[in-house]
């Protein structure tokens, strides 16, 4: 008997479930969800959802954990300190490393947009001497990352040995877990670090300490230059963020090394670096993309063509200010120029052959084509257009002049009159009398060419229209009698 009240005061599991999905009490979340439950009462088997908050929601309002959190802190309490817990010191040699990240810092007034804009700064740091070297943009794009790392080198006056990035995805596509696993970098990282002349170490995946110098150096800019700079103009924070770094960051005595950051940086960083290559890197854009079944690819809302043999595959569009490169299975099988305004940029050798020509529509072009064959073909592709006032005949001329083409210009020549004579103004009858020989008989003799006597027309003769012309015979005057 003492059993069954004590477990009647005892909450039930339904009981138990329901305190745990129920919020902090409130003011406003009391006026939704009752504050309790009857012990006794059993729990609905599926509230509703109404009057029940998710298990997530409830358990994020109250502060508690998950129990996957719990459970993992747990066992790595009952564990121990494994070997993989312990952090190792790390001591770099002068121009070895620089470690990069970027840190929110609000939003700052764009000039050219004229609006507030979330802007993040991007800090490289030395990790020997701790010399810091910082900007600010408004994304942390490809095209940005990449110019980020010429500038900061630029100014730095030389290349380390290694950089230290982030798993952001333009840097590393996949980063490494175990060294049984390599590391993917993005295809336009890869080429400004061998531009440059830096290796390129990616930090393990959840794990920030493996970069601790740059954390650091992120979070001191963070709260010491951006505290207070909300709203702010970007350029002219930029402009105080290169006096900050010059005037307070790099002179300060540095907590760790007991240095001054710019001191060490002079006397022993400096002369490590690597020089800068001669000539500055050209931004370059990697992107995988699929040929369409028209044999082209779209970057930036212009087509540009690729061997017609490739439709669906998957490329690789290699992209600077001035050129696009088609790469298939790290072969390059197409190259055009970034200049020019039409939507298509087509070169006639990757459309199948027999099919190349049928893109041109224009009048003017198929007119062109048929001068090249001589004046009779010209003439008769002409009446072949105007043969019908309302259906359009570019079809017909473009297999008309496409199978001319294919035969010696005196044939093609005499096909066109005898067709034109004729009024065969069709392909289908235009082939048949190609085949049939037809235009090596000679034409009917209205349409011959008049024939010229080899002898020279005698002195005295006269011609015929002088014949048939009778000219008045003057007559004689009158001779007046004196």
């Amino acid at each position: 008997m003492s059993s069954r009240l004590a477990d009647a005061g005892r909450p039930t599991t339904a009981t138990c479930s329901a305190s745990r999905l129920a919020p902090t009490r409130t003011p406003a979340a009391s006026a939704r969800w009752p504050r309790t439950l009857p012990r006794c009462a059993p729990t609905p088997a599926s509230p509703p959802a109404s009057t029940c908050p998710p298990a997530s929601i409830a358990r994020r309002a109250s502060g508690n954990p998950s129990r996957h959190v719990v459970g993992r802190t747990v066992t790595r309490k009952a564990q121990g300190v494994r070997a993989e817990d312990v952090a190792i010191p790390v001591v770099t040699a002068p121009g070895e490393v620089a470690q990069v990240d970027f840190g929110y810092v609000g939003k700052l007034r764009c000039p050219q947009e004229k609006r507030l804009r979330k802007a993040w700064v991007f800090v490289l740091v030395l990790a020997h001497s701790r010399y810091l070297w910082a900007d600010v943009v408004f994304e942390q794009s490809l095209p940005t990352w990449l110019r980020l790392h010429v500038e900061a080198f630029e100014a730095l006056g030389g290349v380390v040995e290694t950089v230290v990035p982030d798993n952001l995805k333009a840097a590393v596509l996949r980063a490494a877990f175990t060294p049984d696993v390599p590391s993917a970098l993005n295809r336009s990282y890869r080429e400004v670090a061998r531009h440059q002349g830096f290796k390129v170490d990616p930090t393990p995946p959840y794990a920030p300490q493996k970069k601790g110098k740059v954390e650091a150096g992120v979070k001191y800019v963070q709260s010491n230059f951006f505290k207070g700079r909300q709203g702010h103009d970007v350029e002219g924070v930029r402009a105080e963020l290169k006096e900050w770094l010059a005037q307070v960051a790099n002179v300060r005595r540095h907590g760790t090394t007991g240095k001054r950051p710019v001191d060490v940086f002079r006397e022993e960083e400096l002369p490590a670096l690597r020089p800068l290559p001669q000539k500055r890197f050209t931004p370059v854009v990697w992107k995988p993309t699929r040929v369409h079944q028209d044999s082209h690819v779209l970057f930036e809302r212009r087509f540009y063509s690729v061997p017609w043999r490739l439709v669906g595959s998957d490329v690789w569009l290699r992209v600077t200010d001035a050129s696009l490169e088609v790469y298939c299975q790290d072969v390059r099988v197409a190259t055009h120029a970034r200049k020019g305004t039409g939507l298509y940029a087509t070169r006639e050798e990757h459309l199948p052959q027999h099919r190349a020509d049928l893109r041109h529509r224009s009048r003017g072009y198929w007119e062109e084509r048929a001068t090249r064959l001589g004046e009779d073909v010209l003439t008769y592709v002409r009446a072949v257009f105007d043969s019908d006032d309302v259906l359009s005949q570019l079809r017909a001329v473009q297999a008309i002049v496409a199978h001319l083409e294919g035969f010696p210009p005196e044939r093609a020549r005499a096909a066109a009159r005898r067709a034109h004579y004729y009024g065969t103004y069709s392909y289908g009858g235009l082939k048949n009398l190609l085949r049939q020989g037809l235009d090596l008989q000679p034409l009917p003799l209205a349409l011959a060419a008049p024939a010229t006597s080899s002898l020279p027309q005698p002195r005295f003769a006269r011609s015929v229209a002088e014949l048939l012309h009778h000219p008045a015979v003057p007559q004689e005057p009158e001779i007046e009698s004196h």
